[in-house]
């Protein structure tokens, strides 16, 4: 299944870290750790701004 890239947004290593507002270095860790997907451009990342909006939703908990 090819799935067609002209809809996603990629950003940045610095980008991430602003908007989740948090060092540069946490968000290497975070990939690294496969925590947070990216691709891999060269020698620099870049992450799909929907990864981002999912890594900083608010868990929904189960309180039954």
């Amino acid at each position: 299944m090819t799935r067609d890239l002209s809809d996603v947004r990629f950003l940045t290593v610095a980008e991430v870290a602003e908007m989740m507002r948090v060092s540069t270095m946490t968000v290497y860790r975070l990939v690294h750790a496969g925590e947070l997907p990216a691709i891999r451009f060269g020698r620099s990342f870049r992450i799909p701004e929907s990864a981002v909006a999912a890594a900083v939703r608010p868990p929904v908990a189960d309180v039954g």
